[in-house]
């Protein structure tokens, strides 16, 4: 591959490329990449950037990482593609036994997804077949809570928060779901059974037509970046089991320890009937989820209408994917990652609550290795951006809110750079 100028790349780019969340063409600023290596991004200009987002929360151990990087080696030696229809292999099947040891105990089905979109389509589907096999094909619907989110494809968006996502330009498109109020009550604060009363009167009155309930538990990510009370999830799965819905819990960006639990989930000491990983599941090295589920909903397929489950991605359970995803795994138990998020906590949680005497701010918030500065106006993001790599630091605010989920191999002095460009860019604004 010839490389290309930056200016011929950059044009090119702005005529040609349509970036995730941008107008066409893209007039904001764009950053070339030309190589990335741990927790730095190198420019095509030069530069050399701290990655404060670990690529949109999926690189935990940075890039190049010399261990997934031979995986790929290797597993391409034997085939880096087959179909998964009618086929099998060695790295689905090992990392399908892996998933089910991780995650909690009744969770004992693994399917294999292109994206964590995808594998959200996967549950809800899931859920709507399980009880048609039972003959109770009316309960079709599904009860979520405001500021979440879960993807950019239909069903998916449709279980998004209505304002935040944007519904009103899909309306004629989307299906009606019902959302409960977003829970209030913070992650260490003092529980109340006031805060989901919406979310069983919900289920209260409409149970009859409710497949499931799902949700993000405990952070809500795009959504917001909030962070609430971890007994709110214990009820929601308390109410959801009194009224007979299933739970899926969405534990794509909070999943594989980035809460400072393996999974958000285990703070609540509860299990779904459905989960959703993703994200940091290959450690950022390639797109790969996975829905997983009990032999109890399993079991129900072989008796129901069609016999199966309706859905099979053509790439699903990329052999690729799957050889790097078990090593990555396999790297993130091969030293005290929960350590490390609990020195990366405490680091955030020292160089950001001074943040919170800035005119600017309207909260700072930390767990695990994820910290927020919510701001009382959304920021400028042709402004804040360019500031931010002035800074030698790579961070993608949006709204009013300027946030760091770093990878978890990064150093104390790595991270304070990072805290101390939030710090900057926030104490500038009025």
């Amino acid at each position: 591959m010839d490389l290309l100028p930056t200016d011929q790349l950059l044009d090119l780019d702005r005529r040609h490329v349509w970036h995730p969340y941008a107008p066409m063409p893209n007039t904001g600023p764009m950053f070339p990449v030309r190589a990335a290596r741990g927790v730095y991004l190198e420019l095509e200009t030069g530069e050399t950037l701290v990655d404060g987002m670990a690529s949109w929360w999926t690189c935990i151990h940075g890039y190049n990482h010399p261990r997934l990087n031979q995986a790929a080696r290797d597993q391409m030696e034997r085939m880096s593609h087959v179909m998964f229809g009618g086929l099998t292999h060695q790295p689905a099947v090992q990392l399908a036994q892996r998933l089910v040891q991780l995650t909690p105990e009744p969770l004992q089905q693994v399917f294999f997804c292109d994206s964590g979109s995808v594998s959200v389509e996967v549950a809800m589907k899931l859920a709507v077949q399980y009880w048609h096999n039972r003959g109770r094909s009316q309960k079709q619907h599904f009860l979520t809570i405001r500021h979440g989110y879960h993807g950019d494809t239909f069903a998916a968006m449709a279980v998004c928060d209505p304002v935040n996502g944007m519904h009103h330009l899909f309306r004629n498109s989307l299906v009606e779901q019902y959302f409960a109020d977003a829970p209030q009550i913070p992650f260490e604060g003092v529980w109340d059974d006031a805060d989901i009363v919406s979310f069983e009167h919900i289920l209260e009155r409409h149970h009859q037509d409710l497949a499931a309930a799902i949700f993000e538990p405990v952070v809500q990510g795009a959504g917001g970046m909030r962070f609430y009370s971890p007994q709110y999830v214990r009820r929601a799965r308390e109410l959801c089991d009194q009224y007979g819905v299933l739970l899926i819990l969405d534990e794509i960006a909070t999943g594989f320890g980035r809460t400072g639990q393996r999974f958000a989930c285990e703070y609540a000491g509860i299990a779904p009937d459905i989960m959703c990983v993703g994200k940091a599941l290959t450690g950022g090295f390639m797109s790969l989820a996975a829905t997983l589920t009990t032999s109890h909903i399993s079991e129900t397929f072989a008796q129901g209408e069609a016999g199966v489950f309706m859905h099979g991605p053509t790439f699903m359970a990329n052999p690729l994917a799957c050889a790097v995803a078990l090593e990555n795994l396999t790297l993130l138990d091969s030293y005290d990652w929960a350590a490390r998020i609990q020195d990366i906590e405490a680091q955030l949680k020292q160089e950001l609550t001074p943040c919170r005497t800035l005119p600017a701010v309207k909260d700072v918030r930390v767990l695990g290795a994820i910290a927020v500065v919510e701001l009382h106006q959304p920021l400028d993001m042709a402004v804040a951006q360019p500031q931010l790599v002035q800074q030698g630091v790579w961070l993608r605010p949006f709204g009013r809110l300027l946030y760091t989920m770093p990878p978890y191999i990064i150093e104390p002095d790595q991270l304070r750079q990072i805290t101390g460009a939030m710090t900057n860019v926030v104490g500038t604004l009025a």
